[in-house]
């Protein structure tokens, strides 16, 4: 199926007056999503350093990271399927006590065999939750505001980013890592409690419902593949498991980048990396929704590369939110816009598989980037380690280039024969 012309131009819809964006269900729903992502983002950068006090290598932080992705790339397909069927709300109730029960069993693993399989029930109660959230989230959001609203979702999980591994890093450093894993349960189990409240959230939306006679793919003569994974969600979600190889890397090593360059609170990348994403989404999302992905994808990377390049050249803390400042700017345009933009391509039924195609990749990346830069930061060293995963920003470009120029020719060809 190709893809309809109006994906790289400003959105076709056009009404009178604004449409209404901040409901009370979308406020919940992106104050549910921070819950559920301070706690997470609070073990980041500290599940590592917990691994290694058990005497793990950088190998096994690197399984460990890939684990969960894995774990949560293989529910999530089938969680997206399901949102397509069933209530939202009862899917994100499971999928928040799944996370409860991984979290609070974190404080009795003994050994890193432990840590492993408890981050397989993590891995799927992440995937589950995140998926339904995102789903949620596009049926609320008005489809004329859809770039905006997704990037003002987003500034949930941003939030987290900036609060969650400081805070978490500190109340290693200061307590231990039973208090570490307590308030991270407490945080998720606050996530749980707001969901509840969402009662008639989890429905499909008007717009869904009305496309339901004409599904994009015929249930009875679709494969089991082809109902889990949404086909138009399959380009964007290249994109962004490209950039997710690059942030694997940075949540995985940067406690012990800080330590081998000598910096005293490598936390600090994080908070400013934030910050920049809290302050770009809004404004990358409208640029998004009036001109289209064209405007926001190329210099996003640019940014996102020179951040990455500036990390591998830092030695003190200014260079450090330096880099965290650009690489903040570029991955919070492109994160939501490319999320924006599965929506989009997506038939309104399909929605669900879209957020999880789209999630799945995201996680891909992140646990192949733990995977594949931790033997090279073994091999070399850290720094060497974040200058040649910017590779993967130089692969993005070609890669979305050269689908731009195919795309223009697409339709000039269409145009050329139409008249």
């Amino acid at each position: 199926m190709k893809e309809r012309p109006a994906d790289s131009t400003p959105s076709s819809i056009q009404p009178s007056a604004k449409e209404p964006l901040w409901t009370s269900r979308f406020i919940m729903l992106s104050v549910a999503n921070l819950f559920l992502f301070f706690g997470f983002q609070m073990l980041l950068p500290t599940i590592p350093a917990y691994v290694t006090q058990l005497g793990g290598d950088n190998s096994a932080i690197g399984m460990v990271i890939f684990i969960l992705t894995l774990s949560a790339l293989i529910v999530r397909p089938f969680s997206g399927a399901a949102l397509d069927m069933f209530s939202g709300r009862l899917i994100l109730i499971v999928g928040s006590i799944i996370t409860l029960i991984a979290i609070g069993s974190y404080i009795i693993a003994a050994s890193v065999g432990i840590i492993y399989l408890l981050r397989v029930v993590h891995g799927i109660g992440w995937g589950i939750s995140t998926t339904t959230y995102g789903t949620m989230a596009s049926d609320i959001i008005p489809a004329s505001r859809r770039g905006e609203g997704m990037g003002y979702f987003g500034l949930a999980s941003t939030l987290a980013m900036a609060l969650g591994p400081m805070s978490g890093i500190a109340i290693m450093k200061t307590y231990d890592y039973s208090v570490l894993f307590i308030v991270s349960f407490s945080l998720t189990f606050c996530s749980l409690l707001v969901s509840l409240l969402l009662r008639g959230s989890g429905k499909p939306s008007k717009e869904a419902t009305a496309n339901k006679t004409a599904p994009a793919i015929p249930a009875a003569n679709s494969s089991l593949l082809s109902r889990l994974v949404d086909k138009q969600a399959l380009f964007p979600s290249l994109l962004v498991l490209l950039i997710a190889v690059t942030y694997g890397g940075i949540v995985s090593f940067i406690t012990l980048f800080g330590n081998e360059q000598n910096i005293a609170n490598v936390g600090w990348f994080f908070s400013v990396n934030a910050l920049m994403l809290f302050l770009v989404r809004p404004v990358s999302g409208k640029i998004f929704d009036t001109k289209g992905h064209v405007w926001v994808l190329l210099p996003g990377a640019v940014f996102s590369l020179a951040g990455l390049l500036l990390l591998s050249y830092t030695s003190g803390t200014p260079m450090l939110m330096l880099a965290a400042a650009c690489y903040g700017i570029g991955f919070g345009a492109i994160q939501p816009s490319l999320q924006a933009w599965t929506v989009q391509r997506a038939a309104p039924d399909r929605r669900g598989a879209a957020n999880a195609t789209f999630f799945s990749a995201f996680d891909l990346g992140i646990g192949l980037g733990a995977l594949i830069l931790g033997p090279i930061a073994a091999a070399t060293n850290y720094a060497m380690m974040y200058r040649l995963s910017g590779i993967m920003f130089v692969i993005y470009l070609v890669v979305y280039v050269v689908y731009i120029g195919r795309e223009r020719k697409t339709a000039l060809l269409g145009s050329t024969s139409s008249s």
